[in-house]
């Protein structure tokens, strides 16, 4: 298995709950839709939440607050190989589906300030 993750930032025209909320109940259902065209195994959202805790965390390692560094969620999509996701748009069906996704993150992403990689998991525990 392969995994794409997605690192985000909101519009600036958003607050985090609205960016929060679209990506769950609008682009959420969208993805699901075109799953079996991509080839997308699975599908998880890990919505950022103030915290005192991650606060704290981030504090005990020095990490910087402040633009830049606080993104609002992380998308992870995967993908049974490099190939699968090389071959998203390789079928009429699938490149509707990308361009379908593709227009709905413009309506919530900050593209200039959001990250994507492929990687492979290591699990330790689990």
């Amino acid at each position: 298995m392969i995994k794409l993750t997605y690192c985000l930032h909101r519009l600036p025209s958003l607050t985090r709950e609205e960016f929060q909320r679209y990506w769950r109940e609008t682009h959420a259902p969208l993805v699901a839709a075109a799953s079996e065209a991509l080839g997308i195994k699975r599908y998880v959202q890990c919505h950022t939440v103030e915290s005192a805790i991650g606060d704290g965390t981030a504090d005990g390692r020095n990490m910087p607050h402040g633009e830049g560094e606080d993104y609002d969620g992380v998308a992870e999509l995967w993908f049974d190989s490099e190939d699968a996701v090389a071959a998203m748009t390789a079928t009429q069906e699938g490149l509707r589906h990308a361009h379908i996704l593709l227009e709905d993150e413009r309506n919530f992403i900050d593209f200039t300030r959001s990250r994507a990689f492929i990687g492979s998991e290591n699990v330790v525990i689990g």
